[in-house]
């Protein structure tokens, strides 16, 4: 199983990759934070003994750019000067097609780069093909 974390504030995004992941029976734990701060508090223990919300081994995110407080680009430069975090893979599901921000994300090791689709069933298909990409690797 692979835990994924979901950083999107969209509720309306938010609900639709939890409706593509059902239409395509994928059953990974999946985890919501609505900005790249909230994130990072799901993936590190607080400190007293208690673990992540989101377990340690196995993880995915999937992040969007545009967010308050912290948005992706930020979450990305954090979680990759963290020693802890900064092998976990991110693909990036975002509506921006800013070169800027695309350079951007390759450069913090992004694994991978996808526009939102326009359409539902165009979603589905798009979270279809990221749970067969990510089926066939081999995530620590």
């Amino acid at each position: 199983m692979i835990n994924v974390l979901l950083v999107e504030d969209d509720e309306v995004d938010v609900m639709n990759v939890k409706r593509a992941f059902k239409k395509n029976n994928i059953t990974n734990p999946l985890f919501v934070a609505s900005n790249g701060l909230e994130a990072l508090k799901m993936l590190r223990s607080d400190g007293n003994g208690e673990p992540p919300k989101v377990p340690p081994n196995r993880r995915l995110i999937l992040l969007d750019l545009n967010m308050p407080r912290m948005g992706g680009i930020e979450f990305l430069q954090s979680l990759r000067s963290d020693p802890e975090l900064k092998s976990i893979p991110v693909v990036v599901l975002t509506t921006s097609n800013q070169d800027q921000d695309r350079v951007e994300a390759y450069q913090l090791n992004v694994a991978g780069y996808i526009l939102k689709p326009v359409t539902f069933s165009n979603f589905v298909e798009t979270m279809a093909t990221l749970n067969n990409y990510w089926t066939l690797c081999q995530l620590i």
